[in-house]
């Protein structure tokens, strides 16, 4: 029997479906741009934080005992601070009764404050050499150490030694700490102290090189007269004892504010100060030394510079014109210096006027220079960077501990209440007895089969239901098909099937159509290409002996699971699609009935207003329906039917992106069950929760697991984090082994799961990133229509 809407004519103007779906697939590619670059933003945050924290580029290994022959005797007998003019190397020592105090491998919003206010209250000033990057980490703390007056200098961006590095790379650490120094203090520096140096005379002929190459770039090398060592906690005393000069003579003096506790550090600054002031001692920065040396009065001429006149730019210099005017002034003037800034106050006439402790502090500066141009941006740049990824960081590691809570509890309750599930259903003796929904039901029932180009399925659907144990009439609604799908079932000539041809309007058009042509008060739903057991009907109107049941869902299988996507599907339905039913269906609050299997009765459905035009998860939406109106939604495990699987990763993308981006719209519509009373409300605040949370929130954020695996297997440590995700596969493993018992399938297709975990897990998460962007932007989406090649026919076929 065939009956057929009225058409209105071949030619049309497009629907408001159509003219939506239009808009929005042409906002599809944006959107996986998007889904993509919220991705490698994540990466590159992570990348970024790594490398800071030196688990991404580290070189831990320390030179130690090598020969020296290749370095001047000169050099190796002088003084701390090395400079180059002119390409040659030059030393000098520290003042006689003057200290030098330098802090290394800072800051530390810890430390350094509490160092800096022992300065300040002594009114002394220190030059602190800064690794780069805790500089770009805590800019705070280098704008208010310069703002005090002290001096910094360059202790390389990851505190690498640099004797075993290449050009490449000293000049990438230089360049680095300086954008640090100009993002976070708006300056740049000349001073330098290679990481693992202490005295000169400790110079060998591997590092000799570096020193002589970054002399070459404008910078003057500090070394150290005495050293506190107070990074091994001696105690207070010993810190001040292994830090006074012998014979009054002057020192370069080596402390420490980061690194471990420096509480006897802090302790040891303030008795050190007032001792050696009470022996007649003075403090400066290196550049003031410097400036004492070369006799510059009162701010006129620049000091704690390489007196060679070359111009260093963002910690690459270059040699110009004037290489060698300086070398009889004093420090001699730099001109432009990192950053692009020109010579500092003092190259030039003096004031007279001009406040002398202001011009100390110049001096005392003088080592450093205003970050200008793209110096200045590019550190800006750097800074901001680098504190997006010190807020983002924490709060990914804290989502990550979510995430693994919501995973392991979701294995945990899934186990639990399956278990329970499958007992009470298939319970045969015991307290009251074997299981039943009650008296058995045998009346006829609707089979409602919506078909839109469905050539290559249309026969194996009908000839399968043509087999069925129980009583029903077939309803095909023809959605407009194109390829001939009517002809095909109207050609099988098989009892008790109509069908009904309008024009195409979409999926929950066509359930809608056939539930108002059903002649039964039970109406079954399912796809044009699957195919049902003999007693799937039967089993599956079964529950509906209990007056309060309104819907049933049943147990939908994949067919073509023999390719690889298929077996990974297979692994997904047993364990996420079915799995999961059995626990939503011991709480009440079963979230979604499969459009491959379902059944309702017809009032229910009419008294919730149908199958819903307004999300792409029609059955999603007519199942929270059903909870909100009071109605029971129960799982039936023995109502089989075999559905056709996407057969490629596109078609696949494209049916699980409408299906959750169809559940986001259904939950958002639904939304007011949340302060609902009563049955809706109990959806509201249960099902709608843990649907929220296990099957959105948490699949979205599920990608942090195997980034930071990843990340953690090549930057951190290998074996262990191999060792912590093959721990998460076993429980994964454990679950699915005792979905597939439950639903009696064969084990070898767990084989697929750990490639299933490496590759198709990886596409989900996309899929739903996706979906979350266009839900947020506000795209629509029509009934898609996948590619069929009708290779599920009867169940028996089906290993």
């Amino acid at each position: 029997m065939t009956s057929t809407t009225p058409s209105r004519g071949r030619r049309r103007a497009p629907t408001k479906m159509e003219r939506a779906a239009g808009k929005a697939a042409a906002l599809q590619k944006p959107r996986v741009i998007l889904a993509l670059l919220l991705l490698l933003g994540l990466t590159s945050v992570m990348l970024l934080d790594g490398y800071l924290r030196s688990e991404i580029g580290n070189d831990a290994r320390v030179r130690d005992g090598a020969a020296y022959d290749k370095v001047p005797q000169k050099i190796l007998d002088g003084g701390p601070l090395l400079t180059f003019t002119g390409g040659t190397a030059k030393t000098q020592s520290v003042p006689k009764k003057t200290i030098v105090l330098t802090f290394d491998d800072g800051p530390t919003p810890t430390w350094t404050p509490q160092i800096l206010k022992v300065l300040e209250d002594n009114k002394v000033e220190a030059t602190f050499f800064m690794v780069g990057s805790m500089v770009s980490r805590y800019p705070g703390v280098v704008k208010d150490l310069v703002d005090q007056g002290n001096e910094v200098g360059i202790h390389t961006f990851t505190h690498v030694d640099l004797s075993y590095q290449g050009t490449g790379r000293l000049q990438r650490e230089l360049k680095q700490t300086q954008l640090a120094l100009a993002g976070a203090a708006g300056i740049t520096t000349t001073l330098f102290r290679a990481p693992y140096s202490s005295e000169i005379n400790a110079v060998d002929n591997y590092s000799w090189p570096v020193y002589k190459e970054i002399g070459n770039l404008g910078y003057t090398s500090v070394f150290v007269d005495t050293d506190s060592d107070d990074w091994k906690k001696p105690g207070v005393s010993k810190i001040v004892q292994w830090a006074t000069p012998k014979n009054n003579e002057g020192a370069v003096v080596l402390m420490h504010d980061a690194g471990g506790d420096r509480s006897e550090t802090v302790k040891a600054l303030d008795t050190y100060i007032r001792k050696m002031k009470a022996k007649g001692y003075s403090f400066t920065t290196v550049s003031g030394a410097m400036a004492k040396l070369n006799g510059a009065p009162n701010g006129a001429g620049r000091t704690g510079t390489a007196g060679s006149g070359q111009a260093v730019e963002a910690g690459v210099g270059r040699t110009g014109a004037g290489a060698d005017a300086g070398a009889g002034a004093g420090a001699g003037a730099l001109g432009e210096q990192p950053g692009g800034t020109q010579s500092a106050p003092g190259s030039g006439s003096t004031d007279n006027s001009a406040n002398n402790s202001s011009n100390k502090v110049d001096i005392e500066q003088s080592g450093q220079q205003k970050a200008t141009g793209s110096t200045l941006y590019e550190g800006k740049a750097l800074i901001y960077a680098v504190a997006v990824a010190e807020w983002v960081l924490p709060l990914l590691s804290w989502l990550l501990l979510v995430v693994g809570i919501s995973v392991m509890g979701r294995f945990g309750m899934m186990l639990i209440l399956a278990r329970r599930h499958y007992g009470q259903r298939n319970r045969k003796r015991g307290k009251g007895g074997k299981f039943s929904w009650g008296p058995t039901v045998t009346r006829p029932v609707t089979v409602i089969v919506p078909a839109y180009n469905e050539k290559e399925c249309i026969a194996n659907t009908l000839h399968s239901l043509a087999q069925s144990t129980h009583p029903i009439e077939i309803i095909v609604v023809d959605d407009g098909s194109t390829d001939g799908t009517k002809e095909i079932a109207e050609s099988l000539g098989l009892p008790n099937v109509r069908v009904i041809r309008q024009e195409n309007a979409g999926k929950p058009a066509a359930l809608n159509n056939g539930v108002r042509n059903a002649s039964y008060d039970i109406v079954v739903m399912m796809d044009g290409d699957t195919v049902f057991e003999p007693d799937a009907v039967h089993q599956l109107v079964q529950p509906f002996a209990d007056p309060g049941i309104g819907a049933v869902a049943g147990n939908a299988k994949v067919g073509n699971r023999n390719t690889i996507i298929g077996a990974w599907q297979h692994i997904e339905y047993v364990m996420g699609f079915n799995l999961d039913r059995r626990m939503y269906d011991l709480l009440r609050c079963m979230p979604t009935i499969p459009g491959a299997i379902g059944a309702f009765r017809r009032d229910a459905v009419l008294e919730v207003g149908g199958m819903s035009e307004d999300t792409l998860a029609e059955d999603t939406d007519i199942t929270i329906a059903m909870h909100r109106a009071g109605w029971r939604v129960v799982y039936q495990e023995h109502a089989r039917a075999w559905t056709e699987a996407p057969s490629s990763l596109k078609q696949l993308w494209s049916q699980r992106y409408r299906w959750s981006y169809g559940t986001m719209q259904a939950l958002w519509k639904h939304r007011k069950s949340l302060t609902d009373k009563g049955p809706s409300g109990r959806f509201g605040r249960i099902g709608m929760p843990l649907v929220v949370i296990f099957q959105i929130i948490t699949p979205v954020l599920a990608p942090l697991i195997d980034v930071f695996t990843v990340y953690s297997m090549i930057f951190v440590d290998f074996w262990a984090s191999l060792l912590a995700w093959l721990a998460v596969l076993v429980v994964q493993l454990v679950c699915a082994a005792y979905a597939f018992r439950l639903d009696r399938e064969k084990y070898r297709y767990l084989a697929m799961l750990p490639l299933q975990q490496l590759a198709y897990r990886q596409m989900m998460y996309l899929v739903l990133i996706h979906s979350s962007v266009t839900a947020l932007t506000g795209g629509r989406l029509r009934w898609q229509k996948l590619k069929r090649t009708g290779e599920v026919g009867t169940p028996a076929g089906v290993s």
